[in-house]
């Protein structure tokens, strides 16, 4: 099997439309489910889980960072095993336990957050990941005969 040259091009398309469904999430995720318990986790204190400027830029970066490691994750996956559902479900949780599991289990473990959150946090999250990289297999899908 000839492995296919890695487009940087597609790579950047593909992880910037994907990023669209990473940002969607992650904000609705984050306002709805997080924000609110995490505030009464810390007994409504001023400053905890306020947002500005400096923290959404922070938050975009995060969340570009998170969409360029599903993208390559499948791309690497889909390589080895074909693009295909599968892939999409193994790879995406992959990406998943490596960044949501191990952040949020750090989160909680410090103190910083309830253990609780994790029930909720946990497969929203996973969910993200599964519907992103279904649109990132599709995308591959689109680009493969280019």
């Amino acid at each position: 099997m000839t492995p296919k040259a890695f487009r940087f091009k597609h790579f950047i398309i593909i992880t910037f439309i994907t990023s669209i469904w990473i940002n969607i999430s992650e904000v609705f995720r984050y306002f709805i489910f997080v924000m609110p318990r995490v505030k009464l986790f810390f007994d409504n204190k001023l400053g905890i889980v306020d947002m500005d400027f400096t923290i959404f830029a922070i938050w975009g970066f995060w969340d570009t960072i998170l969409t360029g490691i599903l993208v390559f994750v499948f791309w690497l996956y889909s390589e080895v095993f074909g693009n295909s559902n599968r892939s999409v479900l193994i790879s995406s949780t992959i990406v998943w336990i490596a960044i949501f599991v191990v952040f949020w289990i750090a989160i909680a473990n410090m103190g910083m957050s309830s253990w609780h959150i994790l029930w909720i946090t946990l497969p929203l999250s996973w969910l993200e990941m599964i519907v992103g990289t279904w649109i990132t297999s599709k995308l591959y899908k689109k680009y493969e005969h280019d």
